[in-house]
């Protein structure tokens, strides 16, 4: 491996290890912890070892624009993405490099149809390797976004996507081995969202008040700049929503639909909304079989959970906060009123049955002291090793237990390809909330999780791996072969 090796539980890290034409920053943060978790909500000018927010809840939260297709050529829908150095202001009037999709920090958010092919097209502007992944996507291996799959500088890439599965909240990012960490926590990142037509009957929330949220954290030096330290003591404390630090949303009193996304690298959001009710519709996969009243939303990263908030219930000129365990969030405030078409049905989506599983492979993720990498069953990734080979069409179980009880180490679990089912946690049954289909699971120290998946449509090699992506940057991946 590279000099990412010398990422550590220990405190050994590459602090400061930055792109080429970013500005270096060396930091020490001020605390320890693994999942990301602080406790001060400060302003701007704290500096590296606090978060910068400037003046809560006077930036309002900007919604990712929708690509429009460049042309429509024999049914498929072709999109076009440039990766570049840009600048966003995270905080106001500060100006901050970042990379971005289409210039953006927050990539455009693409709205595919189930069904209907997309090729999105990237042109590599930058000066290092990139790549693109479609995080749940059902694609064939060439277009999966494979770590070791690159897009040199100057070069370019189609991506085919075949849209054949139901609707669902999916993202886009990089996965380039050795770099994925930090050019998610640059700007790399965007929604791909599937519509649906046989979800129109059920008459949710649409158009303006379907709103993709972005949740993830970020460390910024006093000049605005970010900060990227991968230790296990970083210090990312100012959370974003959709690229801003504390934005607020004016919304009409009546039913929305927020979809969130954890698009941290190593943070776990537990979400609240005191004063309104979250009811989730939805996971990774989709919808869920029945709604779901929430008193809190945990989600790991690349996690997904579709809400709906039934504003209406709140008179005008009332105020909510989305807070997490570090804070406030985001604030929603309602401005006026509004007719309301939608519904939360008490039916959404039944669940495919499950076919008899014919394999069961056991995932063990643990660190490794003595060589300071992250293992799957005590390997770390290589390309040249095929960890698993599954013949096309089968269905299988895997047992993914985290070993990493004496560091106290969260993880979690990300298969490529499939939607798979959680089957239980240490024997028991998922909460209704985790009942649907997931490409993304929570692993506790010392819990085992089984899930179940089915490989059809498509041969090739794929990953699987800790979506800590600062695990799996570092030896936490391995690879299946669909054959």
């Amino acid at each position: 491996m590279d000099r990412r090796r010398l990422i550590t539980l220990g405190g050994l890290a590459a602090g400061g290890a930055l792109l080429p034409g970013c500005a270096a920053i060396a930091t020490a943060g001020g605390r320890s912890g693994h999942s990301g978790h602080g406790d001060h909500v400060g302003h701007a000018g704290a500096g590296a070892g606090g978060a910068a927010t400037g003046d809560p809840f006077t930036v309002a939260l900007p919604v990712p624009p929708v690509l429009k297709p460049t042309a429509v050529l024999g049914g498929i829908e072709l999109y076009d993405l440039s990766v570049r150095h840009t600048t966003t202001e995270i905080l106001p009037g500060v100006s901050t490099p970042v990379l971005g999709y289409n210039g953006q920090f927050v990539g455009p958010t693409i709205r595919a149809r189930y069904g209907r092919p997309a090729l999105v097209r990237v042109r590599n502007e930058l000066h290092h390797p990139t790549n693109v992944h479609l995080h749940g996507g059902y694609v064939p291996a060439a277009s999966d976004g494979h770590p070791m799959d690159v897009v040199a500088p100057g070069g370019r890439r189609a991506y085919h996507y075949p849209n054949r599965q139901r609707g669902a909240t999916l993202w886009y990012h990089d996965h380039s081995h050795h770099m994925e960490a930090e050019h998610v926590y640059r700007g790399l990142h965007g929604f791909y969202l599937i519509d649906d037509p046989a979800e129109r009957d059920l008459r949710l929330p649409s158009g303006r008040f379907d709103v993709p949220i972005l949740l993830r954290d970020a460390q910024l030096a006093e000049d605005g700049t970010l900060v990227f330290d991968p230790s296990p003591n970083m210090d990312r404390r100012t959370i974003l929503a959709n690229g801003k630090a504390q934005p607020v949303l004016a919304v009409a009193a009546r039913r929305y639909r927020l979809r969130l996304l954890n698009a941290s690298a190593h943070r776990i959001f537990e979400l609240r909304l005191p004063g309104a009710d979250l009811v989730q519709i939805g996971t990774d996969g989709g919808l869920l079989p029945a709604p779901v009243p929430r008193a809190e939303l945990k989600l790991t990263p690349a996690e997904r959970a579709d809400v709906v908030v039934d504003f209406g219930r709140l008179p005008v000129g009332s105020r909510v906060v989305l807070q997490d365990t570090t804070g406030p969030v985001l604030a929603f405030d309602v401005v006026a009123e509004a007719a309301d078409d939608s519904r939360l049905p008490n039916r959404l989506r039944a669940l495919p049955a499950l076919p008899p599983a014919t394999t069961v492979r056991d995932v063990a993720l643990s660190f490794n002291p003595g060589s300071t990498t992250f293992t799957i069953n005590g390997q770390v990734f290589d390309a040249g090793r095929v960890d698993a080979r599954i013949p096309l069409g089968s269905t299988e179980i895997w047992r993914i237990t985290n070993r990493d009880t004496a560091f106290n180490i969260d993880h979690n679990f990300h298969m490529h390809l499939v939607q798979f089912r959680v089957l239980d946690r240490d024997g028991v049954p998922p909460e209704p909330g985790e009942a649907g289909l997931k490409d993304t699971v929570a692993v506790p120290p010392g819990s085992t999780v089984r899930v179940q998946a089915t490989f059809t449509g498509y041969t090739g090699r794929y990953v699987y791996h800790c979506h800590f992506l600062e695990h799996s940057q570092i030896g936490m991946m391995a690879q299946f072969e669909v054959v």
